[in-house]
Order: structure tokens, then sequence, then C-alpha cells
């Protein structure tokens, strides 16, 4: 596994070093002691997946507030996503900077977020399945949110918001948060 790090402090995109023969080709995923070794949490509580109807689905930008933070590692599985990622820990030097990334299957990359950090992502192709491993289980009052365009961020994001959520779309910006 490569770690290669980002722009916003501590959040890391992780390319798998596929073996190939004739069968097609294995690769690791995820490695505990590879993983710590460069830094990076490894203890995940949870493996979650969704799936996607159409190109233009937006979800996100999601959080959770401690006790309950979470690290995700999300892998696009089919079809191709833009991730982005908001840095919203205040003592951070790239506190309220965001980052996308282009994730698609088969491009053997995952994107390790860090806690304290805003996270969706918009598909850009139609029958889009995402899978995030998580730090944390889901407790529905540490939930939290910012509105996806929120002029705060001004997050570019790579194609036209077709679909969203009443929930998602009523994130509030974040100076209201």
């Amino acid at each position: 596994m490569r770690f290669i790090p980002t722009t916003l402090k501590d959040a890391v995109l992780i390319e798998a070093e596929p073996r190939e023969d004739h069968r097609g080709w294995f690769e690791r995923t995820f490695c505990m002691e590879e993983m710590a070794g460069a830094g990076l949490k490894t203890g995940f509580v949870q493996h979650n997946s969704s799936y996607n109807h159409a190109a233009g689905t937006l979800r996100g930008m999601h959080y959770q507030r401690a006790p309950h933070s979470e690290v995700k590692v999300i892998t696009c599985t089919r079809g191709r996503i833009q991730d982005v990622i908001i840095d919203l820990r205040p003592d951070s030097p790239t506190y309220l900077k965001w980052e996308g990334f282009d994730l698609k299957a088969g491009d053997h990359r995952q994107l390790y977020i860090p806690e304290g950090f805003a996270h969706g992502y918009l598909t850009l192709e139609d029958a889009t399945a995402v899978s995030y491993l998580v730090s944390a289980a889901y407790t529905p009052g540490a939930e939290g949110g910012v509105r996806w365009d929120d002029p705060a961020f001004g997050i570019d994001w790579a194609a036209e918001v077709s679909v969203i959520s009443e929930k998602d779309a009523a994130w509030p910006d974040f100076e209201a948060a």
C-alpha cells in the first residue's frame, strides 16, 4: 500500500498495489500493520456501503461530533464519484479548507478521512456504489452537517447536483451551524 498525503492535514490517499496474473488481480485494501506504520487509525467498527441510481446524486456534507467523531476510509466500488472533504478542526492549519478527489471503480484508490472532517460525494456516473470503513458507530445525536453549496467553502463540484435528500439540502451554512 502507498500512502499519499493530500493538501489537508492528516487526510491521506491510499493506493493499493495490485498483483496481476492471467486470472486478474489481487490487492490488499486494509492492513492494520501498514496503516498504523503510516500513522493512521486502524480500529474500524462498521463497514457501510451505498448505492446511487443516478449521476448527479449528492450525499453530504456529514460529520459526527466528539466524542463520536469518526475516521472513514472511502472506496468507490462501482461507477465514479467526486469525493469531497472539509477540515472542520479549529486547531488545524488547514481549517475550513476543502479538497476533492476523483475516485472510480477499479482505480485501486481509497481516501482516508480523519476525525473532524465533513465528508460528502457526488456521483459522476449512473449506478455508482461506495464502500466505507468507519471507526465509530453511527450515533444519531452526534450527527452534524454543513450545506453542500455553502459559500463559506466554495466547493467546486464536478457536475450539477440533481438528486439530494431533504436532510442534506437542509443542512445549515457553516456560520449558522
